[in-house]
């Protein structure tokens, strides 16, 4: 996978993830209030259509910049009311972030498959195979298999099971954050 690059995304974005790891820091499994709160300042002032002129929906690329810092209930909000299918897909993850796991599978399944799983699964691939055994193994993006594999790492706090659920996600994140905004 490329190197993440926040300044493709334009000043106003690059600022905002700036503010904390330029777009590469691992997010939780569990969303946590109050992750950077200057970041969550900046976000209210920002409109997501003047953010994302080349998306197809400015309200996904920007409910999964929400999700960076962990503004659940704003993310939540941008993509609730929304049937398009990026919508859903950050609908889906932010349920699984809550963690709301049954909430997350209606939720991916309403996205089906989705034109970056291909791009995610060579990802998650890459870091799956660097753990000891052969537990969670990938021809495809399975979200739901992704949803359990998360609920498992949480249980196991610093083992490599949670590592490397924070490195899949963190790559989810990029890959769909690219193509939500319409950079490919």
């Amino acid at each position: 996978m490329e190197e993440f690059d926040s300044t493709r995304y334009g000043p106003d974005v690059a600022r905002v993830l700036a503010l904390d790891g330029n777009g590469r820091r691992p997010m939780p499994l569990t969303c946590t209030d109050g992750l950077c709160p200057e970041a969550h300042q900046l976000l209210k002032t920002l409109k997501a259509g003047a953010l994302f002129p080349k998306a197809a929906n400015p309200a996904a690329p920007m409910a999964g910049l929400w999700l960076y810092f962990s503004g659940v209930e704003a993310a939540h909000q941008l993509v609730n009311d929304s049937s398009e299918r990026e919508c859903e897909l950050w609908h889906a993850i932010v349920h699984r972030q809550e963690p709301d796991s049954g909430n997350a599978a209606y939720w991916f399944r309403q996205v089906g498959k989705h034109p970056a799983f291909e791009k995610i699964a060579r990802a998650a691939a890459k870091i799956l195979d660097r753990l000891p055994e052969a537990e969670f193994r990938l021809g495809k993006w399975d979200p739901f298999a992704f949803i359990a594999f998360c609920e498992r790492a949480r249980s196991q706090p610093a083992s490599v099971h949670e590592q490397a659920a924070l490195e899949i996600q963190l790559a989810e994140w990029q890959i769909l954050f690219d193509h939500s905004a319409g950079i490919q």
